[in-house]
């Protein structure tokens, strides 16, 4: 890169929406300035959040399309069950990856005995579209404890390979498609070199505040998409420590659309999950009696790119 131009190709600046009883919730993919980034076409951040004794997330099962989730918190814990029978508690630093494919239905809930007692949440879901040819794969579930992660650190920079591979190390989840998903801590100063390992590539700054050199200091909640083929050092600003996410992969194989939870390339495909659901056509989830209806959703699906 040469030294006047920014490696920048947009900052996202994410919405901050509140669910109930103040907990909030920032969308920083998709917006109408970055529809995706490689697979990645969903990126929320849950919380930081205390619950109270007796109130908890309560996620009533919904179904997906299309696509695989990526649950990983910082704090709490998150009680997951789904279509195919899975019943998973993920904890802080572990890895949830449910591949939908041609149709799965979850919940995430607080567990009874954290609800009882108060507990707090703090974690990012992503969803990643899968390649054309895995779209309809028979839905599955991964749970990955946190021990199974490889982790590169020194010089006060910690990286954690969550999915896919990256500064030489491969994660154990298993994915269908070419891509990084990495926890990175930087103490104050600290410095961390990110190669242009892939096409596309971006950072969520999650806590502290990020250097970017030439491009500037960058607050917590941002997304920084970087331009295609792109390295960047990292500096952590003081005094506490900078928290943020990498992410991204090779391009998608095509467009892609999205209604509600769905992802495709076909249109009509989401039509009729659209449809099934409404009938009741997707599998239940063992052990659950609600669900979220299917909302009346105006206009066409959004499009991706």
């Amino acid at each position: 890169m040469e030294p006047d131009q920014s490696a920048l190709e947009v900052v996202v600046v994410p919405r901050t929406r509140d669910l109930g009883d103040n907990f909030e919730v920032r969308r920083a993919l998709p917006t109408t300035q970055k529809r995706m980034v490689g697979p990645f076409v969903f990126l929320d951040q849950m919380g930081p959040h205390a619950f109270i004794a007796g109130r908890g997330l309560d996620v009533r099962p919904h179904p997906h399309i299309g696509l695989a989730t990526i649950t990983y918190l910082y704090d709490g814990e998150i009680e997951h069950r789904d279509s195919v029978g899975s019943i998973q508690t993920i904890q802080a630093g572990a890895v949830n990856w449910m591949t939908a494919g041609s149709g799965i239905v979850h919940s995430e809930r607080t567990g009874a005995a954290l609800r009882a007692k108060g507990s707090s949440l703090y974690g990012l879901q992503c969803w990643v579209a899968l390649p054309k040819k895995y779209e309809e794969i028979d839905p599955a579930f991964q749970h990955t404890a946190a021990d199974q992660l490889p982790i590169i650190e020194g010089d006060g920079a910690t990286a954690k390979i969550i999915a896919g591979s990256f500064f030489g190390k491969k994660s154990p989840v298993a994915t269908l498609s070419d891509l990084f998903y990495v926890d990175v801590q930087l103490q104050a100063d600290a410095r961390l070199d990110v190669p242009a390992e892939y096409p596309e590539q971006a950072m969520y700054v999650i806590e502290g505040q990020l250097d970017l050199g030439r491009d500037g200091i960058f607050n917590a909640g941002q997304l920084l998409v970087l331009k295609a083929n792109t390295a960047v050092t990292l500096r952590g600003v003081g005094p506490g420590v900078t928290k943020l996410m990498l992410l991204g992969g090779e391009p998608m194989d095509g467009s892609r659309y999205l209604m509600w939870n769905f992802v495709s390339s076909s249109l009509d495909r989401l039509e009729q999950a659209k449809e099934d659901w409404k009938e009741r056509r997707f599998a239940d989830v063992p052990g659950e009696t609600e669900f979220i209806p299917m909302p009346d959703i105006p206009g066409k699906p959004v499009g991706y790119p």
